[in-house]
């Protein structure tokens, strides 16, 4: 009898995710004697480049800004695509008791994060940049995740969560948040990381992977009932989601602009989330992926 072989998929439980989680559910590789497994990881980004370098998965769908900054500290996963091209709205919350009114209000930024090197860290510089804040001064607690937050706020409600504005909509609604603004990544926020010895041990198998998700993404972009699919299973507001999908665009070619790239890397070398820019034949699977600029 012939082994199977796992494949390790790790993303976040949230809504983006969705194309993944059904091409997991088809288990279109069985004929080929692989399997598909999805890891919820509510940690984040940080934590994904963490598993990665550990070899505890084997792909992960993960920031943008994230990725780069960890590629940069010595992770070899290759980003492999994009999953999401357009930015990440993140909701910047309080506790509901909270003493601050608006972003005005706050003069030494205290940040509650998932953990260093994830994306509700890495935003917080770029807020700073925004509101003027030093980002020298940036105060980082590390809560683990969204559960995490909502516990430390309990007892300190004066910190900043960045988090994902649709994901955190229940808590702002039901009053255990205050949501006081909004602020974009000024990238395409979700790349597809693999590890290299994955790409040398499956080839064609990961790509055949990525492109049946860009295919599936494509079709669910255009699918009526969406927004009462992903309501349902994500327990969000259907007309949340509504907005959320006009909003959202997720990949669906193979497909890398350079200038959008290189854009990306000046902003994060400008807000000191990249020591330098780094040469995208580094970190893109290069001979997968066709740039354009």
């Amino acid at each position: 009898m012939t082994k199977e072989n796992i494949i390790r998929i790790t993303g976040v439980p949230e809504h983006f995710n969705l194309p993944w989680r059904k091409i997991v559910d088809q288990q279109p590789f069985l004929e080929r004697q692989v399997r598909l497994e999805w890891i919820d990881e509510s940690r984040g980004s940080g934590q994904m480049n963490q598993a990665l370098r550990k070899g505890e998965t084997d792909i992960a769908i993960v920031l943008t800004e994230s990725f780069l900054k960890d590629h940069q500290q010595g992770n070899s996963s290759k980003l492999i695509g994009f999953h999401v091209k357009s930015p990440l709205i993140w909701g910047i919350h309080l506790g509901s008791q909270s003493k601050y009114k608006s972003l005005q209000d706050i003069q030494n930024p205290r940040f509650y994060i998932s953990r260093l090197g994830s994306g509700s860290n890495l935003m917080a510089y770029v807020l700073a940049k925004r509101e003027n804040w030093n980002s020298k001064d940036l105060q980082f607690e590390i809560v683990d995740n969204l559960d995490g937050a909502l516990s430390r706020y309990e007892s300190d409600p004066d910190a900043m969560f960045l988090w994902e504005k649709y994901t955190t909509m229940p808590w702002v609604q039901s009053g255990q948040l205050r949501r006081i603004g909004e602020v974009p990544s000024p990238w395409p926020c979700f790349g597809i990381s693999c590890r290299q010895e994955v790409i040398d041990q499956f080839g064609d198998l990961i790509f055949d992977l990525r492109d049946q998700v860009y295919q599936l993404s494509n079709s669910l972009q255009n699918a009526p009932n969406l927004a009462e699919e992903i309501s349902s299973l994500y327990h969000l507001d259907k007309e949340q989601v509504s907005e959320w999908l006009l909003q959202t665009e997720w990949e669906t070619e193979s497909i890398i602009d350079t200038n959008t790239l290189n854009q990306a890397m000046e902003e994060m070398v400008e807000l000191g989330i990249l020591t330098e820019k780094i040469n995208p034949k580094a970190f893109l699977a290069i001979d997968r992926i066709r740039l354009t600029n």
